[in-house]
């Protein structure tokens, strides 16, 4: 089954300004033999990264190139890596990520899978809290926790012997070291507002957008803290424990419509972190 519910909010968002224009993996040790279920479906959570937007070269999500869930070799997603040892789970995944969605979106999303009755989420998400006008816009600690909390709850009570999968939110700070002295990414970070709280005035050495990128860099490490911390409360909750953020990624695992989505190469990196980083199968 794939991808059916699509969003277009996140391709209004950004389509007439990259209409003109036109993040990993980790280095955790491979696990020994897993005792865990191999699952026979499966859902993916998250934002835009997950649906893969941008990665088939224009201004849509592209879910076949998704981490988790998406079917392009050259990316060998976890549902892929998982159909080699498992041929059951043949067509049983739904990509349930939304473009443009922050913590409190899935919810609605986690509610969708417990319908689907899936055996393993993966979930990704956090970025477009981080991601806001201004600091001050940035989703507050304790709302994101409580957000996440609500979604795990649902997803441990309606499928209480689902595997759940929770990846750390990239590290937007590098993004901006690595991308900041192209002159292209500046100026579509610019037009098209992107992560404004981390990237606006990119060539800027202020103490003032200093401490507003280490603000952002901040949030994220203290949002991936409460994503760790509510994880472990759950029987069957698996947190990367940082890989995905840790994860040094270079230039080409950027995608060069936005400078920001991660490219093909990118996917590819995040399904082989985020695999090392699981539940061993």
């Amino acid at each position: 089954m794939q991808d059916n519910r699509e969003t277009s909010r996140h391709r209004r968002a950004y389509g007439a300004v990259l209409a003109l224009a036109l993040a990993t993996a980790g280095t955790a040790p491979a696990f020994a033999a897993s005792t865990e279920p191999v699952p026979n479906s499966m859902a993916a959570l998250g934002d835009s990264i997950t649906r893969g937007f941008l990665d088939c070269n224009k201004i849509a999500d592209c879910p076949m190139e998704s981490w988790s869930t998406g079917v392009d070799p050259a990316v060998d997603s976890q549902y892929r890596r998982i159909l080699k040892i498992n041929p059951a789970i043949n067509g049983q995944r739904y990509n349930l990520a939304a473009s443009g969605s922050k913590v409190a979106d899935i919810q609605a999303q986690a509610t969708a899978a417990v319908a689907d009755g899936v055996d393993y989420l993966t979930i990704l998400i956090g970025a477009n809290d981080a991601c806001a006008a201004t600091v001050a816009d940035m989703t507050q600690v304790s709302t994101f926790r409580a957000a996440f909390a609500q979604a795990l709850d649902g997803i441990s009570t309606g499928l209480p012997n689902a595997r759940i999968f929770v990846a750390s939110i990239p590290d937007l700070y590098r993004l901006w070291q690595l991308a900041s002295p192209i002159p292209q990414a500046r100026s579509v970070w610019k037009l098209a507002s992107i992560c404004q709280s981390m990237l606006a005035d990119p060539l800027s050495m202020k103490p003032a957008d200093m401490a507003r990128r280490q603000a952002v860099l901040q949030r994220v490490i203290d949002y991936n803290t409460q994503l760790g911390a509510e994880c472990a409360l759950h029987a069957h909750c698996k947190f990367d424990h940082n890989t995905v953020f840790n994860h040094t990624f270079s230039l080409s695992d950027i995608g060069t419509i936005d400078y920001f989505h991660p490219s093909i190469p990118g996917q590819a990196a995040l399904a082989k972190g985020t695999w090392r980083a699981g539940f061993g199968w």
